[in-house]
């Protein structure tokens, strides 16, 4: 089964974007028939979502954790006319967090949605 999340940092981000839960449902939905953006490793992936109106270029990249395996967790994001790319030292602690995150019991990440770290991203946009 397909679970999507996104962390309270993602979210807050994503709340300042024109982007919505389907646009990251879609974006799950390529990554799992191969379209990734870049492999960052630590089960950390780079994927580029095209902003409306606007391609892929101009759009913004998120980074998302994943064992390609039913589970994404969309992690950090950003626009590309904000900055280039992230540090090396900002991509060591995202993939501690992917490991975190990924190694998680689904009763864990039921606390971690109660307690407001999580949200599970929905097919309806719940």
């Amino acid at each position: 089964m397909l679970h999507i999340y996104k962390t309270k940092v993602f979210d807050r981000w994503l709340k300042k974007t024109e982007l919505t839960d389907s646009d990251l449902i879609q974006a799950v939905d390529e990554m799992n028939n191969g379209l990734i953006d870049a492999d960052l490793g630590e089960h950390v992936f780079k994927k580029r979502i095209a902003l409306p109106g606007r391609g892929k270029l101009s759009g913004v990249r998120t980074l998302v954790a994943s064992k390609i395996k039913g589970q994404w967790f969309f992690l950090y994001g950003f626009a590309k006319n904000e900055r280039d790319s992230i540090s090396d030292q900002e991509l060591r602690v995202l993939q501690a967090v992917a490991g975190s995150w990924l190694e998680q019991e689904q009763h864990q990440l039921q606390r971690a949605i109660e307690a407001g770290e999580l949200k599970e991203v929905k097919k309806n946009g719940t």
